[in-house]
């Protein structure tokens, strides 16, 4: 295992993010690779996955952030030198994270329609995106503790192991879409349904193998007795790291959605070129989110150990290279726009409507990157109220409006809306830093 001492050299955070970008990257991919793999077998299973992924996101994140109260309150037990509450907060974590992934189940396998309905899902790709949505949906739980396991992991740095597991369950995921998509032998194409079989089962194996990790690797221990008297105070504690941080994604989220319904408006050519975007757009901000999850487990370490001035120093370190490092791909990425999407598609609209995308992107992900890195960082130190409160003023009063008036309303179509969630971004990376300096998180709020 490694050791406390790892958090104190100064780079740190690129021996942590490292891994921490690879598992991630892997974990983003398995829904956009089955989205790539589809764009071989027809553009309206891309468009129908795409639409449901919107969904798929919402909730992968919220229980992904509620999972990260968990690495958050274990590398400050850590930090603190109190192992005797890791325990406690594994075993309410995970029974957390189990009932709300039962619940998200039951409601996307019975109320797909009312989902789809949401999105104004067109007729020609409905049919697919229900079924997506429902076989998927009903598997949720698995993911929810799944990202339990992988938290627990995170919050004892185990972050080479998490990679692995990441790289192992995508293996699976893509040997099996291989075969199920299009076919292969006597197994007749299966484009959609495939998918689902295949991400269903790359699953179930990734969570086995997680659970076997945490009690092979570490010394934590899940147990029924630390649920009896029932501990309410820890419950509260990662409800209020993880409520108010995973209220922030939830609200970003349900955003996107809102915007990809203003998108349904323009058909299923302008879908699949959002998709594609979204998917490209990973290249740029993949890397600063592990930067920021890296930098997460250090503050809250530090927290833990009392002292600040490293928190703000790890911080503000991580901020620039994220910066850079997001800009400079953006960058290199629109040089390379048209190159890029050609390995999506040929359809000329497309690749027209992704060179001014593109160029967008660059300041869209700049934004993004110090967002990213404010949010992990100001909720890790305790400070939980201010991203959510800024998320949701500038989500719902800058990109939603902003997309429907230059989107629909002045019908600048795609690059409208997106013009709309790159000031979104901009802005609040701008509030978000005057709220770092003003030192609130300072305080011991944990």
């Amino acid at each position: 295992m490694v050791q406390d001492n790892i958090y104190q050299s100064r780079w740190a955070v690129f021996s942590m993010s490292l891994p921490i970008f690879i598992e991630t990257t892997l974990q983003m991919l398995v829904p956009n690779i089955n989205q790539i793999m589809l764009s071989w077998y027809s553009d309206e299973s891309v468009a129908a996955v795409g639409n449901d992924n919107l969904i798929f996101n919402l909730i992968i994140l919220t229980s992904a952030v509620l999972a990260q109260a968990a690495t958050i309150l274990i590398a400050h037990y850590r930090g603190a030198g109190n192992g005797a509450k890791i325990n406690e907060v594994c075993s309410v974590s995970a029974f957390t994270n189990l009932i709300i992934g039962i619940i998200i189940s039951f409601l996307l396998f019975f109320g797909d329609n009312f989902f789809l309905n949401l999105l104004d899902m067109p007729k020609e790709i409905y049919d697919e995106a229900s079924l997506y949505l429902r076989w998927i949906g009903v598997f949720s739980f698995i993911q929810s503790i799944y990202m339990s396991f992988i938290s627990f992991l995170r919050g004892f740095s185990l972050l080479r192991i998490t990679m692995l597991c990441s790289l192992f369950m995508n293996i699976i995921n893509i040997m099996l879409n291989m075969v199920l998509i299009n076919g292969y032998g006597s197994i007749p194409p299966m484009g959609v349904t495939g998918v689902c079989i295949s991400t269903n089962i790359s699953k179930i194996i990734g969570l086995a193998l997680v659970i076997y990790l945490f009690y092979s690797r570490t010394p934590a221990r899940l147990s029924l007795s630390y649920l009896k008297p029932f501990p309410y105070k820890t419950l509260e504690k990662i409800l209020y790291l993880g409520l108010p941080s995973g209220g922030e994604f939830f609200s970003y989220q349900l955003s996107q959605t809102v915007i990809m319904k203003f998108v349904n408006i323009f058909g299923v050519a302008m879908i699949t070129a959002k998709v594609y975007c979204s998917i490209i757009a990973m290249i740029s901000y993949a890397y600063s989110q592990a930067l920021a999850m890296a930098t997460q487990i250090l503050v809250g370490f530090f927290k833990g150990a009392k002292q600040n001035d490293e928190v703000d120093k790890r911080v503000k370190f991580t901020i620039t290279v994220a910066i850079i490092l997001s800009g400079t791909i953006a960058t290199l990425v629109y040089f390379n726009n048209e190159k890029i999407l050609s390995l999506f598609t040929e359809n000329p609209e497309i690749l027209a409507i992704g060179e001014i995308i593109f160029f967008i992107e660059i300041f869209l992900e700049m934004g993004r990157a110090v967002n990213m890195c404010m949010v992990m960082a100001l909720n890790a130190a305790g400070d939980v109220k201010a991203p959510i409160t800024v998320g949701i003023i500038f989500m719902w009063c800058v990109a939603v409006p902003g997309a429907w008036l230059l989107g629909v309303h002045l019908a600048w179509g795609l690059v409208g809306i997106w013009i709309a969630m790159a000031c979104d971004e901009c802005l609040r990376a701008l509030i978000f830093l005057l709220r770092w300096h003003q030192g609130v998180w300072k305080k011991n709020l944990i």
